[in-house]
């Protein structure tokens, strides 16, 4: 249950804005590293009906080609198979359903040579990578057609989880630590200068703290609007369906494509989609039924032919936090313009699964001045004040 306001302002170290994983994996961390700080997470919905976390397929990989991306997935990845002990509450685990079934990603010929020296720079960063031919891909994966492929990258190691799992037990855990939830809309920011001074929430109340942490997500932008602080996040709706093959199929990893294909198992049947990168952006939650006959039948079905007869069961909408610049998340401080407000957001799609990284570097910023663990400083606001984009080769 949520905490109410008193009458005062209550004043706190950190005021987090946004609960989703983002938001409360930075209250965690906030209170590992700091267990005497005083921490709020301000989210509107505990239900969490519209987040984009619980509308997530739950995929978590290394196959990156930045670094940064590469770091903060290997820490993550590593601590959502520790998850369900070391998130336990009064001895009761913290189960996210974790399945180690790996990513394949596979491109046309002409990629091959983008595809291998990614590789060798994952495998530099202790990841597990298989190059594989065409022929390989098709030994490995026989309902495959690969006449088109130049070959795939097959990470074993990666896999998915239960997204909202994830964030019911990193909720629970910050708040056994002492991370206070509140139950409210943050309706507008105040500043002195350079310092954020207040947050006014829309029940009327108001609440100061030393640091905000901006981790709204898909409303990140608007946050920022308040402070006068352009960001170039904007939501951005996608689909995700679950569907079934017209015959028997092996069971597939986690299937990447150039065209923003992806889908993976999921019990007996196929959880996934295909991405439209021109979808009008906005906070749209409509659902188009008849999108997976239209985009998405046709490219499961090239590459698996058994699609030729899938039958789609259920598609439901949720948000990308689009970072329009190079769609990589921004992460760190504002110094300079707002000394005392961190971004965490921007995450196009990749937030759940960088979401135990990023928490934590934003609490080493905070409590200690500096990133710790994983230098993201190519990743802070300053290439957004710079307009020079760090964006991920290849496939997204």
């Amino acid at each position: 249950m949520a905490d109410r306001l008193d009458t005062r302002t209550p004043h706190y170290d950190v005021a987090v804005i946004g609960g989703g994983i983002v938001g409360s994996s930075t209250a965690y961390f906030l209170k590992t590293l700091a267990p005497t700080l005083s921490v709020c997470v301000i989210e509107p919905d505990p239900s969490y009906e519209f987040c984009s976390t619980v509308r997530a397929s739950g995929g978590a990989r290394r196959l990156f080609s930045c670094p940064e991306n590469i770091e903060m997935s290997n820490f993550s990845i590593d601590f959502i198979k520790r998850f369900p002990a070391q998130m336990a509450v009064d001895g009761r685990e913290a189960p996210v359903d974790w399945v180690e079934g790996g990513y394949l990603f596979i491109v046309p010929p002409a990629a091959m040579p983008m595809l291998e020296a990614h590789a060798l720079r994952q495998r530099a960063l202790g990841c597990e990578i298989d190059l594989l031919s065409p022929a390989q891909l098709k030994a490995r994966f026989p309902s495959m057609y690969v006449g088109d492929l130049g070959g795939g990258a097959h990470s074993p190691r990666d896999g998915w989880c239960d997204p909202h799992s994830l964030l019911q037990g990193t909720r629970r855990k910050a708040a056994a630590l002492g991370a206070v939830y509140l139950q409210d809309r943050v309706a507008d920011l105040s500043k002195r200068g350079t310092v954020v001074t207040e947050v006014i929430l829309a029940s009327g109340a108001r609440i100061k703290a030393e640091a905000y942490v901006n981790a709204a997500g898909a409303w990140s932008a608007q946050i920022c609007d308040m402070l006068g602080l352009p960001l170039p996040v904007a939501p951005l709706r996608r689909f995700e369906h679950y569907f079934t093959a017209g015959g028997p199929i092996e069971r597939l990893p986690y299937v990447k494509d150039t065209e923003r294909l992806a889908f993976r198992s999921e019990g007996a049947g196929f959880s996934g989609g295909l991405v439209d990168s021109e979808e009008p952006r906005g906070f749209n939650f409509y659902v188009d039924h008849g999108y997976f006959e239209r985009v998405v039948w046709p490219a499961v079905a090239h590459r698996f032919p058994v699609f030729e007869a899938a039958k789609c069961h259920r598609t439901w909408s949720g948000l990308y936090e689009q970072c329009e610049l190079d769609g990589n998340p921004v992460i760190g401080s504002c110094k300079g313009r707002l000394d005392n407000f961190y971004l965490n957001c921007g995450f196009s799609g990749h937030g759940m699964m960088h979401a135990p990284a990023a928490g934590r570097a934003i609490a080493e910023l905070i409590v200690t001045g500096a990133f710790q663990s994983i230098d993201l400083e190519r990743l802070g606001y300053g290439r957004i004040q710079r307009g020079e984009p760090y964006a991920e080769e290849g496939i997204k």
